[in-house]
């Protein structure tokens, strides 16, 4: 056999099937269009959740991502639109009152699959051979509790659990304590990482080390197609409110982290530790309580990122994007 068939042949047999649960915002399409582009993952499918807005705009969001993107055929699939308990929280404060200001929003061409999406994902990992699907949380961990609870057997099919989520060190950004994706649904938080699924941890602590300052956004938008161009404008807007926020040269890129990671996880470094989720304390509620010192005993259940090569990632961010329309 000719070594370049062969080595086609080896490039597909390895490529990771990954779920990716989203409720965009505008990180959350830095990572939809990084995956979107890379040949190493196929992206099964959106389910979308509601967190930065409510879930009938994260679910156009999600949807007008992939037009941007030229990949009108990505199945696109509405999940949770409220959490497990308590109130439903929000950031349009970050993201603008569409989820994605900083571009025109439009009526997107995707279609919104008439499948409930947590249905999509039980269904899906049932009909895939078990540990062939890796889910890649970028939002609140609502669709994926709920499937979870529904078909507890679905646990030891997942490979991975790759999520964005928590803090440790930087504890929180919407209230002292707690990450956004956390709190607005910490009951949903707690199923998942008492699972048993192996987790990987993208924190806070990791993700303001990835900053979009003017200098890298620029690099994105002389990529020069439709998908940079957009990501561009959407990361100008989100990078105001941050640089106001906490006085940092741009926006952090919470969620990519995690395609970036899947795709070349040598850019990250980080320790496996036990990881509780607050969910009772009217000071605390939504807090990732992070063993990193291994002081408790308790057993591991997360590997936590804390460590990125920035200047890697966004290379390997613009080197993907050309593939896109």
């Amino acid at each position: 056999m000719h070594p370049l068939v062969l080595s086609q042949r080896y490039v597909c047999y390895m490529k990771k099937k990954i779920i990716i649960d989203t409720d965009p915002g505008q990180d959350d399409a830095v990572a939809i269009m990084l995956a979107l582009a890379s040949d190493e993952l196929e992206v099964v499918g959106l389910t979308v959740v509601a967190g930065n807005v409510p879930l009938d705009l994260t679910c156009r969001n999600a949807r007008m991502i992939c037009d941007l993107a030229g990949k009108p055929e990505t199945k696109v699939y509405a999940g949770a639109k409220k959490p497990l308990n308590g109130p439903q929280v929000t950031a349009e404060h970050a993201h603008g009152d569409s989820g994605l200001d900083g571009i025109d929003v439009f009526d997107p061409v995707t279609p919104l699959q008439e499948k409930d999406g947590i249905d999509f994902l039980i269904d899906t990992i049932e009909d895939h051979p078990p540990n062939s699907i890796t889910l890649c949380p970028l939002g609140p961990l609502t669709n994926v509790a709920l499937a979870l609870t529904k078909k507890p057997s679905i646990k030891t099919r997942i490979t991975e659990i790759v999520m964005m989520g928590g803090g440790y060190f930087i504890q929180g950004n919407v209230t002292p304590s707690a990450e956004f994706n956390i709190f607005a649904d910490p009951e949903a938080a707690e199923i998942v990482f008492k699972s048993g699924v192996p987790i990987t941890m993208f924190p806070l602590d990791v993700t303001h080390k990835v900053l979009a300052n003017k200098k890298r956004i620029d690099c994105i938008k002389a990529v020069n197609n439709s998908a940079s161009i957009a990501l561009a404008n959407m990361l100008s807007f989100y990078g105001r409110y941050n640089s106001k926020k906490y006085g940092e040269d741009g926006a952090p890129l919470h969620d990519p982290t995690v395609i970036a990671w899947l795709i070349a996880p040598s850019l990250f470094s980080g320790k496996a530790c036990n990881v509780e989720i607050e969910v009772n304390s009217c000071l605390t509620r939504g807090a990732t309580v992070v063993d990193w010192w291994g002081v408790t005993g308790r057993k591991v259940n997360a590997t936590v990122i804390n460590e990125a090569n920035a200047d890697g990632f966004f290379r390997l961010l613009c080197e993907r994007l050309p593939k896109l329309s």
